[in-house]
C-alpha cells in the first residue's frame, strides 16, 4: 500500500497527478500551517510573452498560524473574471480547449468562501478527465490523526497500513527515512522528470499548471504525464 500526502494546491503542475496516480491512497494535507507565497492559491499558465500567474487574493494574517483550511478568499477582488479571461485568452487556440472550458466556465461562476474548497474542486475535477480514480482521494482534516510534522505523517501511513509513503523531492529537507523504517514503511522521494510536449507560443514552458498539458494534449495528457509514450 502506497500513501502519498500533499498540501493542496491551485491548478497543480503536473508532478502533483503523478504523486497521486502512483498513491493507492492519496492524502490532501489540508490542516496544516498555510505558507504565504506558496502554490496554494497561485500557478503559472503560458501565453504570447511566456509564463503568467494566475493568483486567488485571501484573506489572512500570517501571525495568526491560519491552517490550509480556514484560508478565506478576497471576493472583493474580481479575480474570477481575470482567471477565466485569461485562460480563454491563451488557449481557446489549443487543441482541446472547447473539450474542457467548460470546467472553468462552471468553476469561476461559483462564488467561493473558502481556498480549500476551490482548491479541491479542481483537484478532483483535472483528476477525473485526466483518468486518475477520485475515489483515492482524502482529506487529513477528516482522519482525526494529531502529532508533530513526522510523527503526524507515520500515523496517517499507518491508518491505512501503509508499506510505502510516496514523498515530494522536498521532503528530503525534513523527512527522516529512519523514523519511518522503525515502524514498517518505506520511504520513496519523488523525482520526477518533466516530459515535453507540444505547446502554444514557441518554445517549451516546464513546470506550468497541468491545464496546459490539458489543453493542449487532452485524452494523451495521462500517458504523457507519466511518461509513458
Amino acid at each position: 500500500m502506497i500513501v502519498g500526502i500533499l498540501q493542496p494546491g491551485y491548478l497543480p503542475w503536473l508532478g502533483f497527478f503523478e504523486q497521486m496516480y502512483r498513491s493507492d491512497i492519496f492524502v490532501i494535507y489540508d490542516d496544516v500551517q498555510y505558507d504565504k507565497e506558496s502554490w496554494r492559491n497561485r500557478n503559472r499558465i503560458k501565453t504570447v510573452n511566456g509564463a503568467q500567474w494566475l493568483t486567488v487574493p485571501v484573506l489572512i494574517k500570517f501571525n495568526e498560524h491560519t491552517l490550509i483550511n480556514e484560508v478565506k478568499i478576497n471576493n472583493e477582488a474580481n479575480w474570477r473574471k481575470k482567471h477565466l479571461f485569461s485562460i480563454r485568452q491563451n488557449y481557446s487556440k489549443a487543441p482541446y480547449y472547447r473539450l474542457y472550458s467548460s470546467i472553468f466556465e462552471e468553476a469561476y461562476a461559483t462564488d467561493w468562501e473558502y481556498l480549500i474548497d476551490l482548491d479541491i474542486h479542481f483537484i478532483f475535477k483535472l483528476a477525473e478527465v485526466i483518468g486518475i480514480d477520485t475515489g483515492k482521494i482524502t482529506r487529513s482534516s477528516t482522519l482525526g490523526v494529531i502529532g508533530d510534522r513526522i510523527e503526524r505523517l507515520i500515523k496517517i501511513c499507518k491508518k491505512f497500513n501503509a508499506d510505502t509513503f510516496y514523498e515530494g523531492a522536498s521532503g528530503k529537507n525534513y523527512v527522516e527515512k529512519e523514523a519511518f523504517s522503525k515502524e514498517g514503511i518505506r520511504v520513496i522521494f519523488q523525482d520526477y522528470r518533466h516530459p515535453i510536449y507540444d505547446q502554444l507560443y514557441g518554445d517549451f514552458i516546464p513546470y506550468l499548471s497541468v491545464i496546459d498539458l490539458l489543453f493542449n494534449q487532452g485524452e494523451k495528457s495521462l500517458l504523457i504525464l507519466m511518461q509513458q509514450t
